[in-house]
């Protein structure tokens, strides 16, 4: 049974930086494709960045040159460091895979104050 488990978010002042981690069960991380996922106050769910099997990485443009996504096979954890936050970047934090999609984990808050 697949299981998605985020952490890593919290609050942090405009500039800063967080690193996020998806720990999955159930299925190998470096085997799927894989998305982070952002939800606003108010808004659905958005694909903010994306990572296949063979490493290739997509980011939208709001988080390009700002966003890190990376795994660790051996922990079959997927990873986002966020580097130079912005109060827009607000919002709970999902990772799940792209193709049969699994059960959405509880999510992280990331909160970034101005």
């Amino acid at each position: 049974q697949v299981q998605l488990v985020e952490s890593g978010g919290g609050l942090v002042q405009a500039g800063g930086s967080l690193r996020l981690s998806c720990a999955a069960s159930g299925r190998t991380v470096s085997a799927n494709a894989m998305g982070w996922y952002r939800q606003a106050p108010g808004n659905p769910r958005e694909l903010i960045t994306t990572i296949n099997s063979r490493g290739s990485i997509n980011y939208t443009d709001s988080v390009k040159g700002r966003f890190t996504i990376s795994r660790d096979n051996a922990k079959n954890t997927l990873y986002l460091q966020m580097d130079g936050l912005k109060p827009d970047d607000t919002g709970v934090y999902y990772c799940n895979f792209l193709v049969r999609v699994g059960p959405w984990g509880p999510g992280t808050q990331v909160t970034v104050s101005s």
